[in-house]
């Protein structure tokens, strides 16, 4: 959270940080610092305050770290106003949300007057696919019990979506050797992936997850188990992906795949419990056409409930 001008410092120490660990260069680190440094001051002075999560994102052989700037904020009525140059935060190394755009490899923006900010800059390369993810603990935890993994090939794309049972260490054990059977099964059907993951967490706590691949024959296939939400969501219509209860590594009452159809423009949401599924995206057509990681934000601020783990991805 920043709520305060003390903690601008420390967001850009944060980023840098992150972005040395994971492998780029000075300049490129630097260029994190900066734009760490700006999305920072927009939330502490004009947002109200808010939250900048940051992130690295994998792009091939590359490395690109990912922040998201997330407030409830007075918005912005004339967005490209604000990142025009010569209109600045004040106080900082850059122009404002102008510098930012310029050093980002990706950059998107999503305000609303009354409603609040979302703001995505990744730095670094620029990942092939188009996807955004949000996974935060509940509040008082350090460890997340929900995760995410997304496989790619020439021929799909593969997400899996897990959701341990409760939260805090336990639940992210579960979820942990999900994701790690999960890396050794994902070329497989979401049926077989689930299937095995279900042997791997024996043991564990349990957990909810889902499968989604994505071919490029326009077609998607899908299985879940437990509380986890998909949605096709297109331009017209959105279209609910069926999961049946159980629990991975605990009971699996039944597992079955679906095949769905899969149109032109058209977005995969999934999520765990820690959303509300109160949401509708055909209500909000300039939401739709944002960036993913800006919809998962969207998604996350106005839906997430204080007392879960909080995951959602956005692929399109």
């Amino acid at each position: 959270m920043i709520e305060e001008e003390s903690q601008i410092g420390e967001a850009r120490r944060d980023a840098q940080r992150l972005a040395v660990a994971y492998g780029l260069d000075t300049t490129q680190a630097g260029r994190v610092a900066i734009a760490a440094t700006e999305l920072a001051t927009n939330l502490c002075r004009h947002g109200g305050g808010g939250e900048l999560l940051m992130q690295p994102v994998k792009s091939a052989a590359h490395e690109t770290i990912e922040l998201l700037a997330i407030d409830r904020g007075r918005g912005m009525s004339n967005v490209e106003r604000c990142l025009n140059d010569g209109y600045s935060t004040g106080g900082t190394s850059g122009t404002g949300l102008g510098a930012v755009r310029r050093l980002s490899a990706e950059f998107d923006i999503h305000s609303v007057p009354g409603e609040g900010t979302v703001v995505m800059s990744r730095v670094g390369a620029q990942p092939g696919s188009r996807f955004g993810a949000v996974s935060i603990p509940v509040k008082g935890e350090i460890e997340c019990g929900d995760s995410w993994a997304l496989a790619e090939d020439q021929d799909s794309r593969c997400l899996l979506l897990v959701d341990g049972l409760g939260h805090g260490s336990l639940a992210a054990a579960a979820a942990e050797r999900a994701l790690e059977s999960f890396a050794a099964t994902a070329t497989e059907t979401p049926h077989s992936i689930l299937e095995r993951a279900h042997r791997t967490l024996a043991g564990t706590r349990g957990a909810a997850a889902a499968v989604a691949r994505i071919s490029q024959r326009s077609k998607l296939s899908y299985a879940g188990v437990g509380n986890v939400t998909g949605y096709v969501v297109g331009a017209d219509r959105s279209q609910g992906l069926v999961s049946h209860n159980g629990t991975l590594g605990v009971a699996l009452l039944r597992l079955q795949q679906f095949e769905y159809e899969w149109p032109q423009d058209s977005l995969l949401v999934m999520h765990s419990d820690g959303l509300s599924a109160r949401w509708d995206l055909r209500k909000n057509p300039l939401l739709r056409g944002k960036h993913p990681a800006i919809i998962a934000g969207v998604l996350y601020r106005d839906h997430a409930r204080p007392r879960d783990d909080a995951t959602v991805v956005v692929l399109n």
